[in-house]
């Protein structure tokens, strides 16, 4: 007879990767043109949360503008009042959120 003994797999709730609380002022644009104003407060390299002065529809497209990279395709996956989550159309590159993490260090710590 076979037996074997297995572990599940361990999570840390549903996310894919760590997420970074970050401080970042942005840009949210649709078409390519900066509109608003936003501020990341969390992020990953396949989304983020952002705290915004209007509501985003779920399920639209938008362009976030982050410091240092530019522009980024996402989607609205949720939206409540003034804050949203997206995902990166493209993931980002590790090199690109390790940047970013530091730059939200830096500004704390010059702050």
């Amino acid at each position: 007879m076979f037996t074997a003994e297995f572990e599940p797999a361990e999570t840390n709730g549903r996310r894919r990767t760590p997420r970074a609380p970050v401080s970042l002022d942005a840009r949210i644009g649709r078409g390519g043109l900066d509109r608003t104003l936003c501020r990341v407060v969390d992020l990953s390299v396949f989304g983020a949360k952002l705290q915004t002065y209007s509501t985003l529809r779920v399920g639209s497209m938008i362009w976030l503008t982050l410091p240092q990279l530019g522009q980024v395709a996402a989607s609205i996956i949720w939206s409540d009042d003034f804050a949203a989550g997206c995902q990166f159309q493209t993931p980002l590159e590790e090199e690109a959120f390790n940047a970013l993490i530091e730059l939200d260090q830096t500004t704390r710590r010059n702050s």
